[in-house]
């Protein structure tokens, strides 16, 4: 029996020997096949684990207004991550996050709470030094990213031409979204090297970050906030619905300011853009200009040498054209009036009447066309208006375009005429934009519409408007010759011109003896009074008084 149990041991020592053999066997076969065949797949898994390319957002560019003045910078912000996955205890950890951060409990503990999330924003943009606060705390789960918040630390001022950037730091609208390529710049690359236990050991620079380029705008933030402000006293004293106020150099093209009220803080932009308040009244809006368009007609008439501003004619108080009666505005006897007296009292039937017997219908599209209008000025902003022409010409049209009714237009293209006009004939395109660090500024586009001797005579009869008891008299300006026009215009609805609704605008140019300045105010829907004279006139000449003061601009007149 001791026999039969000796060879069952020795049977069973000889199998397990046997079971180790090939164990050690099959084990040192696979180290082989791990070391030879496998060994560049594993060595790549390997260096996965402890490498990660991570890749820098540049830090966007600065706008800068003429002067320097800082309108649109970004600073940098961190994104609070948690991975709800690994915190054992969301309460704890929700209320020293809570705190830290100052935010809401019970919205943090929700967001840790739930365990079939791996990733989970906490905050996005953080301020800084909170989140660095909290990740000192080295809590279980959490992970900072960089980011940026764009801050404008004019509040109000140019919102609407600045426009506002997304939460991926992309640009949305106005001239961020213009120029978001330059101000963007470019992401960088990095290699991030980590120990088996997580820890960063290296960084490795594999492409640089360059970050956006600062843009140097033609605005003048004080003459821009200036404006605004003439803007919000002028729409509260006549309950208007909106007013534009553009300040151009006619010299050079350079937008000055560009404002409009209601306005809006660019550091809020989410509830303005509910509001409908980001538009860009000047650039993108289009409205009938009433009598400032008289301009293009007596103008073209001049060029064509058809008139003279002394050139008389026997003017009605009413004209009839096709089936339409044109009416001036106060009621007079039939008398004689030179194109001069014609401007300076804004008759709509003497305007007619030039148009009717001197340009006709292709002549008026010529100098229309000519002055600019019914195309973009190329100003560099997103969804400008190219204006409206009259779809077909009719019978009562030459009763209607004349005068700046059946026509729209910009306020931008207004300000690009008169000043023009300021400019001895010659038009320059407008520009928001002077120069992109780095780069020169953009050439200059330019044409003549009018020769000297013509613009002389226009920019003499425009004079007369505001000193020679004209409509525009409350324009004004103590020590200064103005020269501009009034215009009041009927707004149109979808059955015809609305009942009690009116845009009053006032452009002019100052001195007019040397223009420095052109300056546009357009009022929508003025209540009490509603002519441009009485509503624009005067917001012109706040407006105008300060910019004179604020640049320098000698008078050209003896102060009475």
């Amino acid at each position: 029996m001791s026999r039969v149990r000796a060879r069952l041991v020795n049977q069973r020592l000889r199998l397990l020997f046997l079971l180790i053999l090939l164990t050690f066997g099959a084990l040192a076969a696979r180290t082989a096949y791990l070391q030879t065949v496998r060994a560049s797949s594993l060595a790549a898994a390997a260096s996965a684990q402890t490498r990660s390319t991570i890749h820098p957002q540049p830090l966007r560019g600065t706008i800068f207004d003429r002067v320097g003045t800082t309108l649109a910078i970004s600073e940098q912000t961190t994104d609070v991550v948690a991975d709800p996955m690994q915190i054992s205890d969301p309460s704890s950890e929700a209320a020293i996050v809570a705190k830290t951060l100052g935010l809401k409990l019970k919205t943090v503990l929700k967001k840790l709470s739930d365990h079939k999330l791996g990733f989970v924003y906490i905050e996005r943009k953080a301020p800084v030094a909170k989140a660095d606060a909290l990740a000192h705390k080295q809590l279980t789960g959490f992970t900072f990213q960089p980011n940026q918040q764009r801050v404008d630390p004019q509040g109000t001022v140019a919102a609407p031409v600045l426009g506002y950037v997304g939460t991926d730091n992309t640009g949305l609208s106005g001239l961020e979204l213009e120029l978001n390529k330059a101000l963007s710049g470019h992401q960088g690359a990095a290699t991030v090297v980590r120990d088996a236990t997580g820890q960063v050991v290296e960084t490795q620079q594999t492409q640089p970050v360059q970050n956006g380029k600062d843009v140097f705008l033609s605005i003048d933030s004080r003459i821009q906030a200036n404006a605004e402000q003439i803007l919000q006293e002028t729409v509260a004293q006549y309950n208007a619905k909106d007013a534009t106020a553009i300040v151009m150099d006619p010299r050079t093209g350079a937008v000055l300011a560009m404002a409009q009220e209601p306005g809006y803080n660019a550091n809020n932009y989410p509830q303005a853009v509910a509001s409908g308040l980001t538009i860009e009244h000047g650039i993108t809006d289009v409205f009938e200009p009433g009598s400032v368009f008289k301009v293009v007609t007596i103008g073209g008439a001049l060029a064509e040498h058809k008139v003279t501003p002394e050139t008389r004619f026997r003017v009605p108080d009413q004209l009839r054209v096709s089936d339409h009666v044109i009416h001036d505005a106060e009621i007079h006897p039939t008398e004689w009036m030179t194109v001069a007296q014609i401007l300076q009292h804004s008759s709509n039937v003497g305007t007619v009447m030039i148009a009717e017997r001197y340009l006709g219908e292709q002549g008026l599209l010529h100098w229309m066309r000519s002055f600019g209008f019914g195309s973009r000025t190329g100003i560099a902003f997103p969804g400008e208006s190219a204006g409206i022409f009259p779809p077909y010409w009719s019978g009562t049209t030459i009763g209607n375009v004349p005068i700046g009714q059946g026509v729209s237009v910009t306020a931008l293209q207004l300000a690009a005429t008169y000043s023009a006009i300021a400019n001895g004939g010659v038009w320059i395109r407008p520009h928001l934009i002077d120069h992109i660090a780095g780069s020169g500024s953009a050439p200059e586009r330019k044409r003549r519409i009018l020769t000297p001797a013509v613009d002389k005579q226009l920019r003499t009869m425009l004079k007369g408007v505001v000193s020679d008891q004209g409509t525009g008299s409350l324009a004004a300006i103590p020590g200064y010759s103005v020269a501009g026009k009034t215009g009041t215009a009927q707004k149109p609805g979808p059955y015809g011109y609305l009942t009690g609704k009116y845009v009053a605008t006032f452009v002019g140019m100052v001195p007019s003896s040397a223009p420095r300045l052109v300056v546009l105010v357009s009022v929508d829907e003025p209540q009490g009074a509603i002519y441009g004279g009485l509503v624009a006139a005067p917001a012109f000449e706040q407006i105008a008084s300060f910019d004179l003061q604020y640049l320098g601009v000698p008078p050209d007149l003896p102060i009475k």
